[in-house]
């Protein structure tokens, strides 16, 4: 089986269950088939020769992020009868917006569809931490750094609201 055809299948396999992710009404097969999706992509990184992000989304995402979501599901106890009746109003904002991002999404990707492989670092190296590094401390240095100060900026928020919370229960 060729490279084309292998990545044509998992592409597809990947956008089908990101789509199940949204069209599946029960919560808990939501986030199952997220964290399908999550190991789709990262074997879509395994095929583009970067392993590191592959173990680092399996780890992260497949890990951490879906075990936190599945217990947050189950300490809501989310069922039909706790769900409120929405008014038909905010059904159509839904699908507007809906169309606004699709929109968005094509006119963003139509420029950004390349063929053929536009890799400038060697074969031998090509995947290794060395070189994510280097470009994330060179070229990508200003987006890595504002990340960081958000995920700071997160924390310490996420630290106040729990203390805050801990205050009014005293």
């Amino acid at each position: 089986m060729s490279l084309e055809l292998v990545a044509t299948i998992l592409g597809g396999l990947t956008i089908g269950s990101a789509l199940m992710v949204v069209i599946s009404k029960h919560p808990v097969r939501s986030v199952l088939f997220l964290v399908l999706t999550f190991f789709l992509i990262s074997s879509n990184y395994i095929l583009m020769n970067a392993q590191f992000l592959a173990i680092v989304n399996i780890i992260v995402y497949a890990g951490a992020i879906m075990v936190l979501f599945l217990f947050v599901l189950m300490l809501l106890n989310l069922s039909k009868d706790n769900e409120p009746k929405s008014p038909f109003y905010i059904k159509i904002a839904a699908v507007t917006a809906g169309g606004v991002l699709l929109t968005v999404l094509i006119a963003a990707l139509k420029d950004g569809i390349t063929v053929g492989a536009t890799s400038t670092v060697d074969g031998s190296s090509e995947g290794l931490v060395q070189n994510l590094g280097h470009l994330l401390f060179t070229k990508y240095v200003l987006p890595f750094e504002i990340s960081s100060v958000l995920f700071i900026a997160a924390m310490v928020g996420a630290v106040l609201l729990a203390k805050r919370e801990k205050q009014l229960i005293d």
